[in-house]
């Protein structure tokens, strides 16, 4: 799998090599000591996970997240613990604290490869005409797709919405992204995907973004970067 390591402190990026090179399915394409350059790297080289730094000076591992036009798979790493929840809330895949301990660090690199899997065709992706079986505990669904408005992701599951139903499946919103037809359901930010066909109404919002109601009544915000990318795919 293909990494990049965002760090301002030179030592702190070398510490992380050094344990990166246990584990030979990791491949470094890139370091990154500020936000600009992290934001720049990724956009352009397209990794499978980011070690992210949470504290850099200027703009912060989170702001860094903001500006992303890709969206790889996410692992914090800092000295701090108080930034776990906000961490998962922008679907970090995982959390790591400084001075990072391998065992740790393996538990880190297994979920990612869990998650990095070979990308779909586009004629294999899956649209509105499919119909896919969804199971929360005891509860199971076959769900036409045209009928699922939006998925949440919540930590390492998925919340999919439809009728009056909200189970959670097992499996994070970069790999459900991945299998369905981006056309209609839309990446709007690092914790939702919309079903186009379900939009209301839209309005511009804060910072460029977009703001959408869809037809169940919930709103998702729709963050700068993929507003331009929607206003892209859509346009005349």
């Amino acid at each position: 799998m293909k990494a990049i390591i965002v760090d301002d402190e030179r030592l702190a990026r070398n510490e992380l090599k050094s344990l990166l090179s246990e584990f030979p399915n990791v491949e470094i394409i890139e370091e990154c000591d500020s936000a600009e350059a992290a934001i720049t790297a990724v956009d352009k080289l397209k990794p499978d996970v980011v070690f992210l730094d949470i504290h850099m000076p200027g703009k912060d591992g989170f702001g860094v997240l903001e500006e992303l036009d890709y969206m790889p798979h996410v692992i914090f790493i800092t000295a701090y613990d108080e930034y776990a929840i906000k961490a998962f809330d922008v679907n970090a895949l995982d959390y790591l604290l400084k001075p990072i301990q391998t065992e740790r660090l393996k538990e880190a690199i297994e979920k990612v490869e869990k998650e990095v899997i070979e990308p779909v065709s586009k004629t294999d992706k899956l649209g509105l005409n499919h119909q896919v079986f969804v199971k929360d505990g005891d509860k199971c669904w076959f769900v036409n797709l045209s009928d699922v408005p939006m998925f949440e992701s919540e930590g390492n599951y998925v919340r999919v919405y439809f009728d009056n139903n909200k189970p959670l499946i097992l499996k994070s919103l970069n790999n459900l992204a991945n299998k369905l037809d981006e056309n209609v359901f839309f990446r709007a930010n690092r914790k939702f995907i919309i079903n186009l066909n379900w939009i209301d109404k839209i309005e511009s919002w804060f910072n460029g973004g977009l703001m959408v109601k869809l037809k169940n009544g919930e709103q998702v915000e729709i963050s700068r970067r993929q507003a331009s990318k929607l206003k892209e795919m859509k346009s005349l």
